[in-house]
């Protein structure tokens, strides 16, 4: 079965119901926004474009994936020969990978043929909505660890294969220094990261014979992890005979690893122990079960540490694993479409829209408008063709890293308001609903 069977099933009966009724081909525009921000991240970024496009442009029904829909006996006479020939020939504008978005503002605005545009929403949600949120929370850890690496270690307890793999390009995208997960390393360009784990340790007969295989097989890159049995009576002490070694050959011990215990207690006394012994310049880094609040605990206890290897909570986004992403109908035929709610954060805003940034907070007005700022939507397809190659991941990682920068100093500019013909537009249609603006 191909991909393009990654839709929710009531988005092929939607279709089948267009293409009855004569309206799968009337124009239609949806935007695909988050309605608040995950618990435990204060800055949204906005992230899996890339593979989205990707998605689209390859979007398209095999014969295996036509006999399995009419397996189901379901479709109206004609629909699947349709389908068959059916081809993303819609146009995306949308935020670039890396740039801070506020709630309620389109991360992606898609216009196209009403069934193309329904068919794609469920994969577009969950591309952009789990890449985003990945990107989002490596975002806090780079700004709570003020400067020190975070390093990705999380591909043996994320969400599948895939989760995996799309986690890891997120997670560098929202700042992240490196992954231990080589298929992304290699499909992304990511810097890979990784040494022994404790199984290395314990397969030989004492720590230090197995630090010394370590370190003869990888003389140039030495990284040991010293918890294994006593991290200060015997880890440490081992990584320095080691360290000594090494130097005496013309190496160097790059770092040790603590992943267990009292990381704040142990760095200091790891620390002070290397220095002592002359190898002040061995790193210290730390793992084990890392997250936000346990990072800023120690970055901001001023311990010694010069790397954080954080896995489950970031690749799992542990705090709030569910992005609030929505994918909602805003136009059709030139006909500015909202839906409307008993909770006024969940009635939407109509037309094709824009949002500019501005020193003094967004502001999201209509597309056709002319307001002051920087527009953050841009064309990036058009007739299901990308209308540029794939940015270089380590370049959109800096933009990434220099418009968060640029924001997140600044929380009195996270603010969002509409435009007065926004703000004039969505009353009227409210009206027509029988609802007024707050009800």
């Amino acid at each position: 079965m191909s991909q393009s069977l990654f839709t929710d099933l009531y988005e092929l009966t939607m279709m089948a119901g267009y293409w009855r009724t004569g309206h799968a081909e009337d124009t239609a525009t949806f935007d695909l926004f988050h309605r608040h921000a995950p618990r435990g991240v204060d800055l949204v970024v906005a992230a899996g474009l890339e593979p989205t496009l990707e998605w689209l442009e390859q979007l398209g029904f095999s014969d295996d994936d036509l006999l399995y829909l009419d397996s189901l006996d379901l479709f109206p006479d004609g629909f699947l020969d349709w389908l068959g020939d059916l081809r993303f020939t819609g146009e995306v504008w949308a935020m670039p990978e890396g740039t801070p978005v506020l709630p309620h503002e389109p991360i992606l605005r898609v216009t196209a043929p009403l069934a193309q545009g329904q068919l794609v929403e469920t994969a577009l949600l969950n591309m952009v909505s789990y890449s985003s949120l990945v990107a989002s929370t490596a975002s806090q850890l780079v700004a709570v660890a003020r400067g020190t690496p975070i390093l990705e270690f999380g591909a043996r307890r994320a969400h599948g294969p895939d989760g995996a793999r799309t986690g890891s390009r997120a997670a560098y995208l929202g700042g992240c220094a490196a992954t231990s997960n080589v298929v992304a390393a290699a499909d992304y360009g990511v810097p890979p990261s990784g040494t022994q784990a404790h199984a290395w340790i314990m397969a030989f007969p004492d720590e230090l014979t197995a630090f010394r295989a370590y370190a003869d097989t990888f003389p140039h890159q030495t990284v040991l992890l010293v918890d294994t049995y006593d991290t200060v009576r015997s880890g440490v002490p081992h990584a320095i005979t080691v360290g000594h070694e090494l130097a005496a050959s013309g190496h160097r011990l790059r770092g040790i690893r603590l992943d267990s215990g009292d990381l704040d207690a142990l760095s200091r006394q790891a620390r002070q122990m290397l220095d002592e012994a002359g190898l002040s310049d061995v790193q210290v880094l730390v793992s084990g079960d890392l997250d936000v609040a346990r990072v800023r605990e120690l970055v901001e206890a001023d311990a010694p540490i010069d790397g954080f290897g954080v896995g489950t909570s970031l690749l799992t986004a542990r705090e709030d694993p569910a992005f609030s992403g929505v994918y909602k109908l805003a136009e059709v035929e030139g006909r500015p479409a909202l839906k409307v709610s008993g909770e006024p954060t969940k009635t939407t805003d109509p037309g094709r829209k824009q949002v500019w940034r501005t020193p003094e907070g967004d502001v999201l007005g209509l597309a056709h408008e002319d307001l002051a700022g920087t527009p953050l939507l841009e064309q990036v397809m058009a007739g299901g063709r990308r209308l540029r190659p794939a940015p270089d991941l380590a370049e959109q990682r800096a933009r990434c890293l220099d418009r968060v920068a640029e924001l997140r100093p600044h929380p009195e500019r996270w603010t969002l308001r509409r435009s007065p013909e926004l703000k004039a537009l969505r009353r009227e249609l409210l009206a027509t609903h029988g609802h007024a603006e707050g009800a």
